[in-house]
C-alpha cells in the first residue's frame, strides 16, 4: 500500500515514499544484471557551477548509492565549447562500460541543448529526451525511456489509485520536457484522460483550472495556480519547485511549487513541494538507467 498522510482535507502524494518503494523494486533487476557480470553505470555530465544543478547532481548520485548503482560524475568548466560538451557525450557513447547518459539542465548559454541531447546514443537516453525516444511516445510506445517527470507523474497516480479516465486533466506548461510528454502520457490508451495544454498564452486560465479533475502544473513559476482555480475533490500534481525570498527564514529563502500552498484546503489529493514529484524524477531516472542496462545486455 502507497504510503500518505492527510494534511488539512487533501492527501498528501508522497513523492519521497513512493520513490523509495520504486528504488527497492529495481533490486532484484540489479542483482540478475550482477549475476552475469554486468553493473549497471549511470554517468553525468554536468557544466558550470550553477548551484541548483549540483544539489541536483548530488541527490541523483546519493539514489545511486541507495540502489547500487554504479556513477561517474563528469564536471566540465563553465567556460567549455559546445563541441567539447559533444566530444565527451560521444566518448561516453562509445564505452560500453557506461549504461546511461544524463547531461544536467540547464547549460550555459550559447550552448544548444537539443543538439547535445540528441548526441547522446538513444539506448543510454535515460533523461528520455532525445527525439528517437520521444518519436515512439509519440507514436503511442510508452514502453521504452521516458522522460523521467512524466513517467514520475503517472507512477504517482498509477500506485496512489487514481483513475483518470474519462477526467478532464490540464496540463500547464507545454515544455517538450514535462509538458508535452506529459499530455502523450495522460491521452493513452489505457489511461484515457481529456487533455488539456495550457500555457503563459492561455486566455481564461483560472476558468479552464475550475473544471480540471486533475491540474498538472509545470509553468516554472511560484505558486501562479491560485488557490481559488482549484476544483473541490481535484488532484493536484505540483511540479514546480522555486526558490522565494524569506528574510524570516536562516536560509534567506523558502520553497514553493507552482500552485499556492492553500490549494490542499480545496483538492483530494496533492504532491508537496518539495517532496512530491522531485523524487520520483529521481526513482525514474534510477528506473531508466536499469532498463537501458537490460537492453545493452541483452
Amino acid at each position: 500500500m502507497v504510503p500518505f498522510e492527510s494534511i488539512m482535507s487533501a492527501t498528501v502524494l508522497d513523492g519521497k515514499k513512493i520513490g523509495r518503494l520504486i528504488e527497492e523494486e529495481l533490486h532484484n533487476r540489479i542483482i540478475s544484471l550482477q549475476s552475469k557480470g554486468v553493473s549497471p553505470h549511470l554517468a553525468v555530465v554536468i557544466v558550470g557551477d550553477d548551484p541548483a544543478s549540483h544539489v541536483y547532481v548530488r541527490n541523483k548520485e546519493m539514489a545511486c548509492e541507495r540502489c547500487g548503482i554504479q556513477s561517474t560524475r563528469i564536471d566540465l568548466e563553465e567556460g567549455i565549447s559546445e563541441q567539447e560538451i559533444l566530444d565527451t557525450v560521444h566518448r561516453l557513447n562509445s564505452d560500453d562500460s557506461v549504461h546511461g547518459i544524463l547531461v544536467q539542465s540547464p547549460l550555459p548559454d550559447g550552448i544548444n541543448e537539443s543538439l547535445v541531447t540528441d548526441a547522446i546514443s538513444p539506448e543510454k537516453d535515460v533523461d528520455g529526451f532525445h527525439k528517437m525516444n520521444l518519436g515512439r511516445l509519440v507514436q503511442g510506445d510508452a514502453s521504452g525511456l521516458l522522460p523521467c517527470t512524466p513517467a514520475g507523474v503517472m507512477k504517482i497516480l498509477e500506485l496512489s489509485n487514481i483513475d483518470v479516465s474519462g477526467k478532464n486533466a490540464l496540463i500547464i506548461g507545454r515544455s517538450r520536457i514535462v509538458g508535452m510528454p506529459m499530455s502523450i502520457l495522460l491521452a493513452q490508451r489505457g489511461i484515457d484522460a481529456t487533455v488539456t495544454i495550457a500555457h503563459s498564452r492561455t486566455e481564461n486560465l483560472s476558468e479552464i483550472c475550475r473544471r480540471a479533475d486533475l491540474v498538472v502544473a509545470a509553468i516554472g513559476r511560484p505558486e501562479f495556480v491560485k488557490s481559488d482555480w482549484i476544483k473541490p475533490g481535484s488532484t493536484v500534481i505540483d511540479v514546480g519547485i522555486n526558490r522565494i525570498i524569506d528574510s524570516s527564514r536562516k536560509s534567506g529563502y523558502r520553497l514553493v511549487g507552482d500552485v499556492e500552498s492553500g490549494a490542499s484546503d480545496i483538492a483530494e489529493n496533492i504532491t508537496p513541494v518539495p517532496g512530491g514529484v522531485g523524487p520520483m524524477t529521481i526513482a525514474m531516472l534510477m528506473s531508466n538507467t536499469i532498463m537501458a542496462t537490460e537492453i545493452q545486455s541483452q
